[in-house]
């Protein structure tokens, strides 16, 4: 028993905080979905509180685990994939202090505040390791190298409220560098090489990110002003969408594994940065088609949860790669 439960800390993975990531894009979207209608605010308040408790429990197991196997957690850090999940524990920082700005600003200021800088160094450490000495191939490169980046351009959403605006566009500036580049080298890699691996192809939805966030984060720097720049990003947002769309049939099909959470929080910041266009533009069509999109991000969370739930029950989780 000792054992089993030792193992199963050995091999808790870093994705696992895409599941806060994930619980946070819920809170944030049931939240804007809410304004939408005129509601209270009694549904994402449980969604907020659901996702602090969330991350409470994965930040403190991967802490235990780093305490007591730190070779497994190195092994991680020099993994060419797993790489790239480490800012998944400040973006997860971020969004919940953004969730918690209308309702307690001091927590959400300080919480901002640590995972500001946490991004910060995460994503000179993550694009350190990309360009160092050790060498990756074609087959390393997936949409999950996205993550570090969207880290950045999700700094701005709560920034630029909270009055820190040099750096917020400091931290947008790298995002939309960084999703340019990697948008380049990730569809030549999707395009003329192998395709993905079983496991990672759920991380496709992560395309949807970038320019989803960037809308929300041009917004906020933008004093509220839906420009030519924001209409690119919510149509680039909307096309990766119905990209994926295309592909989520055959993606739905694969064996479940953590990989399936790359699916929530895209989609929770195309249906938020919808209702946030159809907040400023008065477009009916806009908060219809955050509606949709908000209940289809119900849907895959509640989805998601129970799978995720079988998978852990039946030991298929916490296991060797």
């Amino acid at each position: 028993m000792s054992e089993q439960t030792h193992s199963a800390l050995e091999h808790f993975p870093i994705t696992f905080f895409t599941t806060v990531m994930g619980m946070s894009g819920l809170t944030l979207a049931l939240h804007a979905g809410e304004r939408a209608l005129g509601l209270t605010d009694v549904t994402s308040s449980v969604a907020l509180a659901a996702t602090v408790a969330l991350f409470v429990v994965v930040a403190l197991t991967y802490a235990a685990k780093a305490l007591r196997y730190p070779a497994a957690v190195a092994a991680e850090w020099n993994h060419p994939v797993k790489l790239a999940f480490f800012p998944a524990v400040s973006i997860s920082l971020l969004l919940m202090a953004t969730a918690m700005l209308g309702r307690f600003p001091g927590v959400a200021q300080g919480m901002w505040l640590v995972g500001m800088l946490l991004q910060g160094v995460l994503t000179v450490l993550v694009v350190t390791g990309w360009i160092s000495t050790r060498s990756f191939v074609h087959g390393h490169l997936s949409p999950a190298w996205f993550i570090p980046a969207v880290g950045n351009v999700i700094v701005p959403i709560a920034g630029a409220q909270m009055g820190y605006i040099e750096i917020s566009w400091y931290f947008m500036s790298i995002g939309l560098i960084f999703w340019v580049v990697l948008l380049t080298l990730v569809m030549n890699r999707l395009i003329f090489h192998d395709p993905l691996p079983e496991r990672l192809q759920p991380t496709l939805v992560i395309l949807i990110a970038p320019p989803a966030v960037g809308f929300l984060a041009w917004l906020r720097l933008n004093g509220g002003v839906i420009d030519s720049f924001a209409h690119i990003l919510l149509n680039a947002a909307y096309f990766f969408t119905l990209l994926v769309a295309v592909q989520l049939p055959r993606i739905l099909k694969l064996p479940f594994a953590m990989s399936f959470w790359a699916l929530s929080f895209p989609v929770a910041a195309v249906t938020i940065a919808s209702f946030a266009h159809a907040g400023v533009a008065q477009s009916g069509f806009h908060q219809m088609l955050g509606m949709v999109l908000l209940a289809g991000l119900i849907v895959i969370i509640a989805a998601l949860i129970v799978r995720t739930a079988r998978a852990v029950i039946a030991g298929a989780v916490f296991q060797p790669e």
